[in-house]
């Protein structure tokens, strides 16, 4: 079989790590491919109208045609699979303003109508892709898994004192209950600090109530709430195994990376109870606390941050298995 792959969103983060942690094994399999990477914008009039000829024509002459995100160029003949990893911008209000959630909209139903197939990474975001986009194409989940620099990762014995939080302040992620937690936490044990994993930029965005309590309380406790900016993966893994605790707070998320990240680490996690976190992370060794509530999350942080990790832990995801299970499907339902 030969597969033409979009190749454009390779080198950047999110939905680059994907496709980027797919790609050898793509190569290593028996199948052809034509790596399509034209300099031609994603999700753009160009994109949709005036597409390459002679870039088409390399398309069409493939069997299946694989993009790693919901963008499809117009002229493609050949079947496509797209990937939807999550709807989060039509469930949750105010991520986007109207016209945006309308534009994303507009993408999505575009990829599900031109598609002959769906990938996504959890039951749960093929539950809201259905519920949402009136999707009656096959979506298939595939998973996400860790990126391959945590094949090499050695657990640290000495912990430092410091809770993990790795995101961003969209109200999704839940940030706002872990420093209500965090707050109160503090009053009995003012020796542990918060660390916040992300890009500055994203943290002092529009949400003032956040960097409120984060001045709160600091102002009560010195330095307890610290930003590290913008991290290299090989800094985050670092910062990930010298932790006592990661907390995923999330709201919503299609899958849920970093509690991976974090038990690859030997680092404990405790995250809340949303369906999505459920389903993937239900048979793995972390601490589940009820969403949104900021004292109950307390008291599962302040059980959990000196608990020995789990020395049973054992890897279920892996990008190899996702992209045998790509490639199964595009081969047999092409």
């Amino acid at each position: 079989m030969k597969i033409a792959v979009d190749m454009r969103m390779s080198g950047k983060s999110g939905i680059g790590t994907f496709f980027d942690e797919l790609l050898p094994y793509f190569k290593e399999s028996q199948h052809e491919f034509y790596f399509s990477n034209p300099n031609v914008k994603t999700f753009s009039i160009k994109e949709m109208f005036f597409f390459p000829k002679e870039e088409l024509e390399k398309i069409n002459d493939c069997d299946v045609y694989f993009t790693p995100y919901c963008n499809i160029p117009g002229g493609i003949k050949i079947p496509v699979y797209s990937t939807i990893h999550d709807v989060v911008f039509l469930d949750v209000k105010g991520l986007a303003g109207k016209a945006g959630t309308l534009i994303r909209k507009f993408f999505y139903k575009r990829a599900v109508k031109k598609s002959k197939s769906i990938f996504t990474v959890s039951e749960f975001s093929k539950e809201r892709i259905i519920a949402n986009l009136k999707c009656r194409k096959n979506i298939y989940v595939v998973h996400n898994g860790l990126p391959s620099y945590y094949n090499n990762v050695v657990p640290c014995k000495e912990k430092e004192n410091y809770i993990i939080f790795i995101g961003n302040i969209k109200k999704h992620k839940g940030l706002s209950v872990l420093l209500d937690a965090f707050g109160i936490l503090l009053q009995s044990r003012p020796d542990v600090k918060l660390m916040l994993v992300g890009s500055n930029e994203n943290f002092r965005s529009k949400d003032n109530s956040i960097y409120s309590k984060i001045e709160k309380i600091n102002f009560h406790y010195k330095d307890a709430v610290t930003f590290t900016g913008f991290v290299q993966n090989e800094e985050l893994k670092n910062l990930l195994c010298k932790a006592k605790l990661l907390v995923q707070p999330s709201l919503y998320e299609g899958f849920g990376i970093p509690p991976l990240q974090a038990l690859k680490c030997g680092t404990n996690a405790v995250i809340s109870d949303i369906p999505v976190f459920k389903e993937i992370y239900g048979n793995l060794p972390v601490t589940f606390f009820k969403s949104q509530d900021s004292i109950d999350l307390k008291e599962k942080i302040a059980e959990t941050l000196d608990k020995e990790f789990s020395s049973d832990y054992k890897e279920i995801y892996s990008y190899k298995n996702t992209a045998e299970s790509i490639l199964h499907i595009m081969e047999f339902r092409k």
